[in-house]
């Protein structure tokens, strides 16, 4: 006997319909998450040969996603942005803890994290700025044994439905034509 194959047709669940007692807290599911929670393209281990911000500098700009160069850090751009434009101000040496960072690399670091605002304001002026490290996986690392700071561009009313209704993440511009306008901005405030 053949076994019946369930309805291909989504359906919401009700939380009344499901166990539990009922909380304040209203959740907002956003399954599209899971490529980057899952590890896609994340490296299989930390080492320095597998971390994508120790290669990343050792390519072109273009390919390599560099926005710019530093002597001590350099900008590149976010494979997976949570706004279009989100950067990311990396030291060239390979270290986890802020604590790692030497005088010169910890001045420069905080140096591009403000051309960074500079240069994306010009370009996209944005309404805010998040900025955040996130130190071990336990604080949502993604890659943890690369220290890196980031800068995401906000514009108000720029969290919308669309990701979890559409299933459906609006990016106005390629990533590569991100970083070239960067780019461009950085140039012209050297």
């Amino acid at each position: 006997m053949e076994t019946p194959r369930p309805d291909p047709t989504p359906t919401a669940e009700q939380a009344a319909d499901l166990p539990g007692e009922p909380d304040a807290f209203q959740r907002l599911w956003t399954p599209h998450r899971m490529v980057y929670v899952g590890g896609k393209d994340k490296p299989l281990d930390d080492s320095v040969g597998e971390c994508p911000f120790c290669r990343s500098p050792q390519r072109t700009d273009e390919d390599g996603l560099v926005v710019h160069r530093g002597e001590w850090a350099y900008v590149v751009m976010n494979l997976y942005p949570y706004s279009p434009g989100h950067v990311l101000v990396c030291p060239y040496r390979h270290v986890s803890d802020y604590t790692e960072l030497t005088d010169a690399e910890t001045v420069e670091v905080a140096r591009l994290t403000r051309l960074t605002m500079t240069a994306v304001r010009s370009v996209s002026h944005p309404d805010g700025f998040n900025l955040g490290m996130n130190q071990g996986p336990v604080a949502g690392a993604g890659i943890a044994a690369h220290l890196h700071q980031h800068v995401v561009p906000r514009w108000s009313g720029d969290a919308n439905f669309m990701p979890i209704v559409a299933h459906t993440k609006p990016v106005p511009q390629l990533i590569g034509q991100t970083r070239a306008l960067l780019a461009d901005a950085f140039a012209e405030l050297d």
